[in-house]
């Protein structure tokens, strides 16, 4: 079984909290009460968008193993308007204090129509911003927020909207669909 689940922002990866935060934020029970599941991979706490989640061990092994290079398709709000050697540097990789990323397809896009993000993202009247899709094939802890602050553009939004051939489609924030 295949279940895809759009991660509202402020929600745990995982099915319990047992920490001091557990009241300020959620976790994947929820909003998915289907048992014997497992998440492929995470998003953090702040991220939003596609997630999977299993009850296939090979299929979560690899989807989720960063050997098998899945890719991971992002939109990101940035501070800034990224210049074209902003984004040659992620092209080629960063160096970040784990080492080097692989490199990374990045562009500018269009602002995407979405959600509304509880609380919304902070504005200021004085700095711009960009969106870029970005593309991935490994996952390190907070890869991409680190990638864009390396080069000086910090990340406001993070929203994961492809993994593989797994799309977020229109699926609304809290909601899944079982997929196979």
């Amino acid at each position: 079984m295949i279940v895809k689940f759009n991660k509202p922002f402020n929600v745990l990866s995982q099915f319990s909290d047992n920490s001091e935060n557990a009241t300020e934020r959620g976790n994947l029970s929820d909003f998915i009460s289907i048992p014997n599941i497992y998440p492929v991979g995470r998003l953090d706490k702040d991220s939003e968008g596609l997630m999977l989640l299993s009850d296939d061990g090979k299929l979560q092994h690899k989807l989720s193993n960063p050997t098998n290079k899945i890719k991971k398709t992002y939109n990101v709000q940035v501070e800034g308007e990224p210049k074209q050697a902003d984004l040659n540097l992620l092209r080629v990789g960063i160096e970040l204090k784990d080492g080097i990323t692989l490199p990374a397809e990045v562009k500018i896009i269009e602002a995407p129509c979405l959600w509304d993000r509880v609380p919304p993202i902070r504005v200021r009247k004085t700095v711009p911003d960009s969106w870029l899709e970005v593309i991935i094939y490994e996952g390190r802890n907070r890869q991409i927020r680190r990638m864009t602050a390396a080069v000086g553009h910090p990340t406001l939004r993070l929203i994961r909207i492809k993994i593989g051939s797994y799309s977020l489609d229109n699926l609304m924030p809290g909601d899944f669909e079982t997929i196979a």
